[in-house]
């Protein structure tokens, strides 16, 4: 594949949630955005609205849903849902603050923590089972658009599996990156995988912070 044929990819995390504020593991629990979420959702729409992107795939999980659905506003593009871009199901851990699962199950919390590859939950997928997912899915959707611009708006896990693949590192490594609610990734996929062109852009998001020292200053 050509570069001029390679796909252009825009790596997108969801808005914040209240369980992103509280600690609280989201896994494929369906939470939606809170305020700051929805605000940053617009943000996010508004930097990205002159992209040339052709197509905007999203989660089905209502916090990633509501996010692509501000960017499909701001471009016109059409939104198209696939179960493959959800978070990683984390099983029994699901609905419980990292501070309580460490609390009641310290062995499995260890093992958590420690990303050993073929540990899962009560009911939810190891690293592996996740990573391969995450990877197909992108590497699907990628390849059926050579040479355009896609978005891809999904979840912290999701955006790590593809900064891994990327890099070629280890499932077990300890994370080093940042995975911003609302952030920019972008990427590019050929023959050859995905590499990574930049990372966590946020900087569309400190007009929120200007947003509301602005309605702080009218009160």
């Amino acid at each position: 594949m050509s570069h001029d044929r390679a796909t252009r990819i825009l790596a997108l995390r969801h808005g914040e949630t209240d369980w992103n504020v509280q600690g609280r593991v989201q896994g494929q629990i369906d939470i939606g955005l809170n305020d700051e979420g929805r605000a940053q959702a617009e943000l996010l729409a508004s930097a990205l609205a002159e992209e040339p992107i052709t197509a905007i795939y999203s989660s089905d999980l209502s916090r990633a849903r509501a996010t692509a659905e501000a960017l499909g506003r701001a471009t016109g593009v059409a939104l198209q849902l696939d179960a493959g871009l959800r978070e990683r199901h984390f099983g029994a851990f699901q609905a419980r603050t990292v501070e309580e699962v460490e609390r009641d199950h310290p062995e499995l919390a260890r093992r958590w923590r420690s990303r050993e590859v073929d540990f899962a939950p009560d009911g939810g997928e190891t690293l592996t089972e996740f990573f391969e997912r995450c990877v197909t899915t992108a590497t699907l959707i990628a390849s059926r658009h050579p040479g355009q611009t896609v978005a891809l708006v999904a979840h912290g896990g999701v955006l790590d599996c593809l900064y891994r693949a990327a890099n070629g590192m280890a499932l077990e490594a300890p994370r080093s990156w940042h995975l911003g609610n609302a952030s920019i990734n972008r990427l590019l996929f050929t023959d050859q995988g995905l590499t990574i062109i930049g990372w966590g852009d946020s900087a569309h998001l400190s007009a929120n912070t200007w947003r509301d020292e602005v309605q702080d200053n009218r009160a």
